[in-house]
C-alpha cells in the first residue's frame, strides 16, 4: 500500500507540473507526435498491403510457347525435352500441355474477344506448356527454375520463354526492403523522441533545482525524487503515440475513399484498415517507454549536477 501511496502522490506531481505549464507540454507532445506518425504511418501501409502479398505468393511457373510452325507430333515431343531439360538442372517439374485449340476457345471466351477471334479466320495461337515446380518453395530450386527457363529459351521450337512469377519475387524483395527501410527510420526517429524528452526533463530539473535540493535535505531518496519525472516522461510518450496513432486514423480515413474507387475499377474491395488493438497497445507501450527512457538518461546526467 506504501507503494502504491508514493507512485500515486507522484502521479500527481507530474500532472501538477504539466498543468502548471500546459502550452511548453502540448507543444512538446506535438513535436513527438511528428517523429512518430510517420514510422507509425509506414507500419500500417505495411500491415495493410502484406496480406495482399502474401495472396499474390503464386507458384513459380514457366509459361513455354511454341512455334506456330511447330507440328503437333513436334509440340508433343517436346514434352521429353523439358523433362530432359529440368533433370539436367537437377529440379523435379510437372508438365501441363496447352493445345493451341483450348486456348483459342479460352481466348474466345474473353469479352468482346469472339468476334475478333471470328475475324482472324486461323487460330493465331501456339501450343504451350506449362512447368511447375514440384518442389515447392525452396529457394535454391526457385534459383534453378530462373536457370532452367533460361535453357528452354535455348531449345528448338521454341518461340517465347515467361518466367511467370518473377515479379511476385520482386515484389516481396521490395516489401522486405521497405519493412527495413522503416525500422532503420523508425530508430532514427526515437533518437529524435528521447532527444526530446531528454531536454524537457533536464529542463525541469534546472527549473526545479532548489526543490530537489530541499528535499534531499529533508531526507528524500533518489527514486522519491525521480519518480514524477519518469511519470512525466512516460505521459508525454504516451500522449504523443496517442496523438500519432490519430493522426495516421485521419490520414486513412481521406485516403479510403480514392483508394476505394481504385480498387473497385479492378474488381477489388481493398480497403486501408488502421492496426488491431493488440499492435496499437504495443506501439503505445512503446512510445511510453521511449519517453520513461529519455526521463532516465536526461535525470542520470542532471541529478549529478544537483547533487
Amino acid at each position: 500500500m506504501n507503494w502504491l501511496r508514493e507512485h500515486h502522490l507522484a502521479l500527481r506531481s507530474a500532472l501538477a507540473r504539466l498543468r502548471a505549464a500546459p502550452g511548453s507540454f502540448a507543444f512538446n507532445v506535438l513535436v513527438i507526435a511528428l517523429a512518430l506518425i510517420l514510422p507509425l504511418a509506414g507500419l500500417t501501409l505495411l500491415d495493410n498491403l502484406r496480406p495482399v502479398s502474401h495472396e499474390l505468393s503464386v507458384e513459380p511457373e514457366i509459361s513455354v510457347f511454341l512455334s506456330t510452325e511447330a507440328t503437333r507430333e513436334r509440340a508433343q515431343a517436346m514434352g521429353d525435352e523439358l523433362q530432359a531439360a529440368a533433370r539436367s538442372a537437377g529440379l523435379a517439374v510437372k508438365l501441363e500441355f496447352i493445345p493451341r485449340e483450348k486456348a483459342l476457345d479460352g481466348l474466345k471466351a474473353r469479352a468482346g474477344l469472339n468476334e475478333v477471334v471470328t475475324v482472324l479466320g486461323t487460330n493465331p495461337l501456339p501450343d504451350a506448356f506449362v512447368v511447375r515446380l514440384a518442389s515447392g518453395g525452396d529457394p535454391a530450386a526457385s534459383k534453378r527454375f530462373e536457370q532452367l527457363a533460361e535453357s528452354y529459351r535455348r531449345l528448338a521450337a521454341v518461340e517465347t520463354v515467361q518466367l511467370d512469377a518473377a515479379w511476385v519475387r520482386r515484389l516481396a524483395a521490395l516489401m522486405q526492403l521497405a519493412e527495413i527501410a522503416l525500422w532503420l527510420l523508425a530508430a532514427a526517429l526515437a533518437g529524435v523522441v528521447l532527444a526530446v524528452v531528454f531536454n524537457t526533463i533536464r529542463l525541469q530539473v534546472i527549473t526545479q533545482t532548489e526543490e530537489i535540493a530541499v528535499a534531499r535535505l529533508l531526507g528524500a531518496t533518489d527514486s522519491f525524487v525521480c519518480r514524477p519525472f519518469y511519470y512525466m516522461g512516460g505521459l508525454l510518450g504516451l500522449c504523443a503515440g496517442a496523438l500519432a496513432l490519430a493522426g495516421v486514423l485521419g490520414a486513412l480515413a481521406l485516403l479510403n475513399a480514392p483508394v476505394g474507387e481504385l480498387a473497385s475499377l479492378y474488381g477489388s474491395s481493398f480497403r486501408l484498415v488502421p492496426l488491431d488493438a493488440r499492435s496499437t497497445a504495443l506501439l503505445l507501450l512503446a512510445s511510453t517507454g521511449l519517453g520513461v527512457t529519455g526521463a532516465l538518461l536526461s535525470l542520470w546526467q542532471a541529478l549529478r549536477r544537483v547533487s
